[in-house]
């Protein structure tokens, strides 16, 4: 393949993949967060996604990697070829970043909806989030190709044990109820009202007498 056929093919399913992207998440922003070093490059040598960016579905702002859908290197999930996908209530730049290297992670290993990541060392500093929740952000095709977009949504460590702990269920419940869904707030309360490991109302033992 010629260069000149390569960037034809780049090209064209840059603008396929970005128009699908659209029948979900409506018009695309202008600004395009390009990596200093390509994706192609390498994670070793600091390569990172591109990341586009939307702000009239939600009253925030979604920012969506745009390097996956159309490779064949990556492992498919549930969902098919899929973007990383993440929502803050104002421009931050610490969710794009985040995803932008995470994407790498996709090419390795498949992640899916109502599965968990610990963040580790990723974690924003000062920040209560510890951990991703990933959600099923939507499906279309792109020439072709099932395809589609995976949140990831921050989650405190206590919820990130409860998910563990078999209650995933009720955590996406609260989140969503409180209203945290589906952004990720870096600074906030955990969205459960016990404890991990606490038992319910309907589990705990009753006392005699």
């Amino acid at each position: 393949m010629t260069e000149e056929n390569g960037n034809d093919e780049w090209h064209q399913w840059w603008d396929a993949r970005v128009a699908a992207i659209e029948t979900i998440l409506g018009r695309v922003d202008d600004t395009v967060g390009h990596a200093l070093v390509p994706f192609d490059l390498g994670t070793d040598i600091g390569g990172a996604a591109d990341v586009i960016y939307f702000k009239n579905v939600i009253p925030g702002v979604v920012a969506v990697t745009s390097e996956l859908i159309g490779r064949d290197d990556q492992v498919p999930n549930a969902i098919g070829n899929y973007e990383l996908a993440i929502c803050h209530r104002a421009d931050e730049p610490w969710g794009a970043n985040l995803i932008s290297r995470l994407a790498y992670y996709t090419l390795e290993a498949k992640l899916n909806p109502g599965e968990t990541m610990d963040l580790g060392s990723a974690t924003a500093d000062g920040s209560s989030i510890s951990a991703l929740l990933f959600f099923d952000f939507g499906r279309f095709e792109v020439l072709g190709r099932k395809a589609g977009l995976l949140l990831c949504m921050g989650i405190t460590a206590d919820e990130l044990a409860a998910c563990k702990e078999g209650r995933r269920e009720e955590v996406e419940q609260a989140l969503r109820e409180q209203g945290v869904y589906p952004f990720t707030d870096l600074h906030r309360k955990s969205v459960l009202t016990r404890r991990v490991g606490e038992p319910s109302a309907e589990t705990a033992p009753r006392r005699a007498g």
